[in-house]
């Protein structure tokens, strides 16, 4: 691994950036979008919408040039105002060029919005999603706004020119403008739910992730990681648990099942090298291990991926 939590857990994750589409708008109108196993993005290129959660709460303006990351665990609406009804996103027919829906009853397209997707299916431990709130809002202001504008360009003019290779294009922009989410995140890593991201924003506990990231195989010790955060081990310990949701050793022991599940679905690594690479000296120790975490034996789980 890198050293580099923040690509780590895209690598770990298989996270994949996929262009879904989008939609031009105008009147009224609205549409209820799911994420699934997915995290959902939506730019508006155009215009302003709100965003209505599901599940309460007020809705959010989202202004041109605002992006918006849902964690996928829960339907949304986007609309023209609240109360219009919403057409459901796997109803509405999509341009099988342009892979633009129409939206709405006005005749001028006030609003054009394009959406991607971070497909996580294969993220058994739930990495990344747990590690982020249920909305990410960026507005167009902050620092990361101008890149994302570019990306967002970038992706629109993918889609309306259709040349080649524009679906794999399409899908590395997709996943280049959730990369800039998450800098936003870690900017106000304060707010985000306990998990890595939230512990690779706060600077004293960064030096004790990397090493664990960079060295997943090293029998690290409570004393070590504190030492490299500068803590007293009470201290480190406290405030790791805070922040990430577990004790330094769990995390640990998570990371490296991740790393493991990784190499079963993507090489033939024997389980016994397998299992020497994350820090075991016993196949039957990392064994039991992996079973604990994942839920399955090491073999049984290569084979159910690869079947």
């Amino acid at each position: 691994m890198s050293a580099d939590p923040l690509s780590d857990a895209l690598t770990v994750a298989d996270a994949r950036g996929v262009f879904s589409g989008g939609f031009t708008a105008g009147g009224d109108w609205a549409i209820r979008l799911r994420g699934r196993d997915k995290l959902k993005v939506n730019a508006v290129v155009r215009g302003s919408c709100l965003l209505v959660s599901e599940d309460g709460g007020e809705p959010v303006r989202l202004g041109e040039g605002d992006l918006v990351v849902s964690d996928g665990r829960r339907p949304y609406v986007l609309c023209s105002a609240p109360g219009v009804a919403p057409l459901d996103s796997a109803g509405v027919a999509m341009d099988s060029g342009s892979r633009m829906a129409r939206l709405g009853d006005g005749e001028a397209d006030e609003v054009v919005c394009v959406s991607g997707h971070i497909d996580l299916s294969r993220d058994s431990g739930d990495l990344l999603r747990r590690a982020l709130p249920a909305f990410v809002h960026v507005r167009a202001d902050v620092a990361e706004a101008s890149v994302l504008r570019w990306l967002i360009g970038q992706l629109v003019g993918e889609m309306k020119a259709g040349r080649a290779g524009a679906e794999f294009a399409s899908d590395h922009l997709a996943q280049l403008m959730f990369v800039q989410v998450l800098r936003v995140c870690l900017a106000e890593a304060g707010g985000l739910p306990p998990g890595w991201l939230r512990a690779l924003g706060d600077e004293r506990l960064a030096p004790a992730l990397r090493l664990m990231h960079g060295d997943p195989g090293h029998p690290w010790q409570l004393e070590e990681l504190a030492r490299a955060a500068a803590m007293s081990r009470t201290t480190f310990a406290v405030r790791f648990k805070e922040a990430t949701g577990v004790p330094p050793l769990t995390y640990l022991l998570n990371w490296r099942m991740s790393l493991a599940a990784r190499a079963l679905r993507l090489d033939a690594t024997p389980v016994a090298a397998l299992a020497r690479s994350v820090g075991y000296t016993s196949e039957s120790a990392f064994s039991n291990a992996f079973k604990r975490t994942i839920g399955v034996a090491p073999r049984r789980y290569r084979d159910a991926v690869r079947n």
